[in-house]
């Protein structure tokens, strides 16, 4: 019964060995056919293998899969295969941009071996670094130029927009003054105007005035005339035009102020 189980699992065990050994066998063919996706799918089988990872991580990364091999590549733990685990995760990293992570991984794996290949990435990579930092600070000193050239534009506009602010605002001011200085001339010339015509008025109440007075001068002294006594040459003269008209009047000899005194006083 012991040896019929023993048979059993051995059977197993060979059959289990044998299918292992076809997928690898066929992983390893289509690796080195280029079918890199086939070889993926038959190393998926045998990835918990000894070897299984890092097979599967090296087709990773000839798919360009680079994320995926990097994961499997960390999966590696056999001491044997460490220094090449090293080399392609520097690889991997280097094709993922990360030159620093690359550096690091190469130069853990030269601990471990002295290989000219990774001795000639490591290298390659610092000049690479060394070339990118002087590009950025190029690139930096570009930026750094253009922000400058920005903000001297700006500071150049804000003092063209704070000159044509305060010519603007002399302009108006002068503008002010202007229309300030009109109005003032406008209202002299109406003050001047007002005055005259003040001016016009009063001496057309001065004449008329004048002209009042005359006029109660000529009718005061027409009074005075009425009032005179007429003298006998004057009579005589009047009663010549009666006659002639033909009035038939007695004048009444008016007596003067001496004649009154006299009669009053003869003596």
């Amino acid at each position: 019964m012991k040896k019929l189980i023993l048979l059993i699992f051995c059977s197993v065990f060979l059959y289990a060995g044998l299918f292992d050994f076809r997928d690898i066998s066929k992983a390893e063919n289509s690796y080195k056919k280029g079918d890199y996706k086939s070889a993926i799918s038959a190393y998926k089988k045998v990835q918990n293998k000894e070897g299984g990872a890092y097979d599967l991580g090296n087709s990773y990364y000839k798919a360009k899969e680079y994320k995926k091999a990097l994961s499997e590549y960390e999966k590696v733990s056999d001491p044997k295969l460490q220094f090449q685990k090293l080399h392609n995760i520097g690889n991997t990293y280097a094709n993922l941009g990360k030159i620093d992570d690359a550096i690091k991984s190469y130069e853990e794996a030269l601990k471990i071996k002295k290989d000219k290949d990774t001795r000639y990435n490591l290298d390659l990579l610092k000049k690479q670094k060394k070339k990118q930092q002087k590009k950025n600070k190029k690139k930096d000193k570009k930026k750094n130029k253009k922000k400058s050239k920005k903000n001297d534009k700006k500071k150049q506009k804000k003092g063209d927009n704070q000159k044509k602010d305060k010519n603007q605002k002399r302009q108006q001011n002068n503008k002010q003054n202007k229309k300030g200085q009109k109005s003032r001339g406008d209202k002299q010339k109406q003050n001047q105007n007002r005055d005259k015509k003040q001016q016009q008025k009063q001496k057309q109440n001065k004449q008329q005035e004048k002209k009042k007075a005359q006029k109660q001068k000529q009718k005061q002294a027409q009074k005075k005339r009425k009032a005179e006594p007429i003298s006998d040459m004057e009579e005589r003269k009047y009663k010549k035009m009666l006659n002639q008209r033909g009035i038939n009047t007695l004048m009444l000899p008016l007596s003067t102020k001496q004649e009154k005194r006299n009669e009053e006083n003869p003596w």
